[in-house]
């Protein structure tokens, strides 16, 4: 890979509770993908990530969830497909209206937690998902995990799909993310998940945690903002892609 982007959740402060740090992150991702108060975030804190993401030239994602606050979004939700098509809508245009304000926009769309992990593979919440999406503007992009049903419903449908790869995850050898209840799931070593993004880039393989090398066929890498460290991460992987010779920008742009 020549070039690659590097995309990041935020936004995720509720009222007086602070997660991450966004300002500082926004300082090395190209892509921000921003709480729209289902799973975190409110409005006051949407704005203000969507103004600080417009200020560095970052582009704007909306990272749309399941209606669960309280469990930050990492629980199934058994919505109708209407309403969950119409939940991703509702969030989408939420975020934009405050992305206008702060003279960006939302340019494309990923879902979070438990909604990410569930179209992989549950058709209905997938289309639904795509759905949502397309009803707002077809020139969305969406942002998936390879493989995922919902990355071959939006390009039937007609909407660009986007594969990432996860910089500070462990994965399965199907592809999927280790589940967070598991050892490995989520990385902390600099040196090691830097390690795994040039890697990445240079021969297209990630290393799963039984060895297996699979291929995710990745235009983005997503660093959590939620990580511990992130911060620190997100700057070392960036500055180790560019040391190897790979442009970071945002696939959005």
């Amino acid at each position: 890979m020549s070039v690659i982007d590097l995309n990041s959740d935020i936004g995720e402060s509720f009222g007086a509770w602070r997660m991450g740090d966004d300002e500082a992150i926004l300082e090395s991702v190209t892509s921000a993908n921003i709480a729209c108060g289902f799973h975190a975030g409110d409005p006051s804190h949407m704005a203000s990530t969507a103004r600080a993401a417009a200020q560095r030239g970052v582009a704007i994602g909306a990272h749309v969830a399941y209606r669960d606050l309280v469990g930050f979004g990492r629980r199934f939700v058994d919505a109708t497909p209407t309403e969950l098509a119409d939940d991703v809508l509702y969030q989408i245009g939420a975020l934009d209206a405050l992305a206008r304000a702060a003279g960006s926009k939302v340019t494309y769309v990923k879902p979070h937690g438990a909604l990410y992990n569930t179209i992989v593979h549950h058709e209905a919440h997938a289309r639904a998902v795509v759905d949502g999406v397309r009803a707002f503007n077809r020139d969305l992009a969406l942002l998936l995990l390879p493989g995922s049903l919902a990355l071959i419903f939006a390009e039937d449908a007609g909407l660009r799909g986007v594969s990432e790869a996860f910089a500070d995850r462990g994965y399965n050898p199907d592809g999927t993310l280790v589940s967070r209840r598991e050892p490995g799931a989520v990385l902390h070593d600099e040196a090691l998940v830097t390690e795994r993004m040039v890697r990445l880039a240079a021969e297209g393989v990630l290393e799963a945690v039984d060895g297996t090398l699979i291929r995710p066929n990745a235009q983005s890498i997503c660093l959590h903002g939620d990580t511990e460290g992130s911060v620190r991460l997100a700057a070392a992987v960036r500055a180790g892609l560019e040391g190897a010779g790979v442009r970071i920008e945002s696939f959005a742009a």
